[in-house]
């Protein structure tokens, strides 16, 4: 059983940032960041397999990084250059798979969820 807890969530301007966290409990070989808007599909946005490897949506290449401190059992997504489409609920997210997927469908465990608005 994996047990995922986000914070870090809130309101920004254009071009600010924000880092999510996420407290993980349980083992899980891939740790990843989803995101909802009102009225759209859940969207992956990065993922992070155990081995280190990491995968982005294309929406936020070059301005999210995903990452995680093992000591602390906690995954992180650093979000930069923040733009009013990036609003939405973010939502961590575990599977037990190896592959970087950011298929939603593929993640066994979700977390709550934290809100990012972007809004000047």
């Amino acid at each position: 059983q994996v047990r995922l807890v986000e914070s870090g969530g809130g309101s920004v301007q254009p071009g600010g940032s924000l880092v999510l966290s996420c407290a993980v409990s349980g083992a899980a070989y891939s740790l990843a960041w989803f995101r909802q808007a009102p009225g759209r599909e859940r969207e992956g946005v990065a993922v992070r397999v155990s081995g280190g490897s990491t995968k982005y949506a294309d929406s936020v290449k070059g301005r999210f990084t995903i990452s995680q401190d093992n000591a602390k059992n906690t995954l992180y997504l650093q979000m930069n250059s923040l733009k009013p489409e990036d609003t939405a609920m973010y939502y961590c997210a575990a599977k037990t798979g190896w592959l970087p997927s950011l298929h939603a469908i593929e993640f066994n465990y979700w977390g709550q969820g934290t809100q990012v608005t972007v809004s000047s």
